[in-house]
């Protein structure tokens, strides 16, 4: 059994939470957006002191590894890494798409057969997206997929298929079967990683501090922003 903070960066969330042997003691988010580098910190401080604990009474660290924002990514695992490293913690990494889908499926009651989609806007129509049967297991590999009408059209035909997450709301238009069923107002949360890093925990299933990095799917590009631009 373990105490863990988990850390959620991965899109415009960012959460911090405490959990003790799988189950959250308590949780500090916020949902503006682009924040990560002047809340999470704070967040963290604040959640171990009003517990009355320090880092060093943890048992673990855990991150969430992504796909997601780049920059939020960097903040997230950074400032993990940092702290497991200052403090001789094993570090531990949380897909973030899993973390939704099982987030979801605790809190829902689907079909047995069910899949839980869970989707991260990444640009324009594509998102970063996996599948899970309701039980939380993977059934396909992350991919970063262009959504149009004919988007899991096979896999609908069999099944429902829950849509959730920050890049789900803009499918809603192209993907109309109706084995789809979309959940609003999804996000990410670290409280949504407590089973999977006390899992994790109990295995030893734990990642190289000096060589960990997130899990980005798509390499960074950078781009300057119109305004900047010289005509």
């Amino acid at each position: 059994m373990a105490l863990i903070l988990n850390i959620e960066t991965a899109t415009e969330v960012c959460s911090v939470c405490l959990a003790k042997d799988g189950e959250v003691i308590a949780v500090k988010e916020s949902f503006e957006g682009k924040t990560h580098a002047k809340l999470l910190t704070v967040f963290i401080e604040e959640l171990l002191k009003e517990n009355n604990l320090k880092v060093k009474n943890m048992d673990a660290i855990a991150v969430s590894m992504g796909p997601g924002s780049y920059t939020g990514l960097r903040i997230g695992v950074s400032t993990a890494k940092g702290l497991a490293y200052a403090a001789n913690l094993p570090l531990i990494a949380i897909s973030t798409l899993q973390s939704i889908a099982l987030g979801v499926s605790l809190k829902n009651n689907f079909k047995p057969n069910a899949w839980v989609c869970p989707m991260i806007d990444a640009r324009r129509m594509e998102v970063y997206t996996s599948f899970f049967n309701t039980d939380n297991k993977s059934e396909s590999k992350i991919s970063a997929d262009i959504i149009d009408e004919n988007s899991y059209i096979n896999i609908l035909n069999e099944r429902q298929v829950v849509f959730c997450g920050n890049g789900s709301a803009k499918c809603k238009e192209n993907i109309t079967h109706k084995n789809a069923l979309f959940l609003d107002d999804v996000k990410c949360s670290s409280s949504y990683m407590t089973t999977l890093s006390e899992e994790a925990y109990l295995e030893s299933d734990f990642v190289d501090l000096a060589y960990f990095e997130p899990f980005y799917l798509k390499n960074f590009v950078a781009t300057i922003p119109k305004k900047n631009i010289f005509k």
